[in-house]
């Protein structure tokens, strides 16, 4: 997005105000009058609803904001980018020939779909002809689409790296079909490191990269992806599969080791116990892709949203340590919890022992 402007700091905080307030007219009145006043529909995006959104997610971690404010936001986000698209399209002149199509979708149990709606939406400014399947895509919807609607491209969202192993499956089945995949979001790790080990062709880490991305270079026609040869060991499936008893003991050893999260009417004890109880997913999914990174970026993560609600982030050792005992005869298990327990102690937080 060469030489792209910067929205101007009131406006910003113009809008931050209405996302506050969940002013769904104000907002879009507002995104619209920067259209009207010689802003690029791409400027308002990428610009001024991106960035407000990120905001969002940070209010909410460090509390400033309730998780019931944080759904009201991104709703309105959500309904001003459908009104700066249906604008630009309105204002678009009609092209003779359609651009490349471009299937967009989120993984499967990836709900966060503003950043794969912005990035369809900066597509389709770009000449592409995108179509944006939303939140949650399973395989068999994907499969349906591929060979109905014959896409040239499938770009995949991922915002949380517990759904990797979900987006693998997708990517295998898109390139079994001959369609190449466009990876994108934090999800796929720093750079898209994981996006690479799950075959992807190409990876990007915003909707205008993108786009300019495929300006200049458009994958060719996939060949056979290799397989993940350390998943042969099955430690995956039996992370997987032990699922509802490694949650029982996780949640129980935190409740003695923490008597307040044992007290559903204390201030944050439901959502501290929620997000500690994606531990196991995040090691499951560093397991998948045999990178402790994913596990180590969730602490990073954890220790900040423990702080902000004043709970001790020696819960995140404690964490470790009851996950410890029953994947102790799984080696690459046992080792990305080791590498979860030097990050905690480099980074300054206290390591309970087991």
């Amino acid at each position: 997005m060469t030489g792209a402007r910067t929205v101007a700091p009131g406006i910003r905080a113009a809008f931050d105000d209405r996302l506050a307030h969940a002013d769904e007219a104000g907002a879009t009145a507002l995104a619209l009058s920067l259209l009207h006043s010689g802003a690029s529909a791409e400027e308002v995006l990428l610009r001024l609803i991106a960035p407000a959104q990120a905001a969002v997610g940070t209010r909410w971690v460090s509390t400033q904001w309730s998780v019931a404010q944080e759904h009201a936001a991104t709703h309105v986000s959500e309904r001003v980018v459908s009104a700066v698209a249906a604008a630009a399209s309105a204002s678009r002149p009609r092209k003779s020939a359609p651009g490349r199509r471009v299937l967009c979708a989120c993984v499967e149990g990836e709900r966060h779909t503003l950043p794969a709606r912005i990035a369809a939406e900066v597509l389709r400014l770009r000449g592409h002809d995108p179509t944006f399947l939303g939140a949650n895509v399973l395989v068999p919807r994907l499969v349906s689409h591929l060979h109905r609607e014959g896409p040239d491209l499938v770009a995949l969202s991922c915002v949380i790296p517990v759904f990797l192993p979900a987006a693998h499956r997708l990517v295998e089945c898109s390139r079994r079909a001959g369609v190449p995949v466009l990876a994108g979001g934090a999800g796929f790790g720093p750079a898209g490191v994981w996006a690479r080990t799950l075959g992807a062709d190409l990876y990007v880490p915003d909707p205008a990269a993108a786009a300019d991305m495929l300006a200049v270079r458009w994958p060719d026609t996939p060949r056979e992806t290799a397989p993940l040869e350390h998943l042969a060991d099955e430690e995956y499936s039996r992370i997987a599969g032990q699922r509802a008893e490694l949650l029982r003991r996780l949640f129980a050893r935190l409740r003695e080791w923490y008597p307040p999260l044992d007290d559903p009417g204390a201030e944050h004890a439901e959502a501290v116990l929620e997000d500690l109880g994606r531990l196991p997913d995040f090691l499951a999914a560093a397991n998948y892709v045999d990178d402790p990174r994913v596990l180590t970026d969730y602490l990073s993560f954890g220790a900040a949203f423990l702080r902000a609600r004043g709970v001790p982030t020696a819960a995140l050792g404690v964490a470790l340590g009851a996950l410890s005992g029953p994947l102790a005869d799984l080696p690459r298990a046992s080792g990305h919890l080791d590498a979860g327990r030097r990050w905690l102690a480099a980074a300054g937080h206290a390591v309970p022992p087991d």
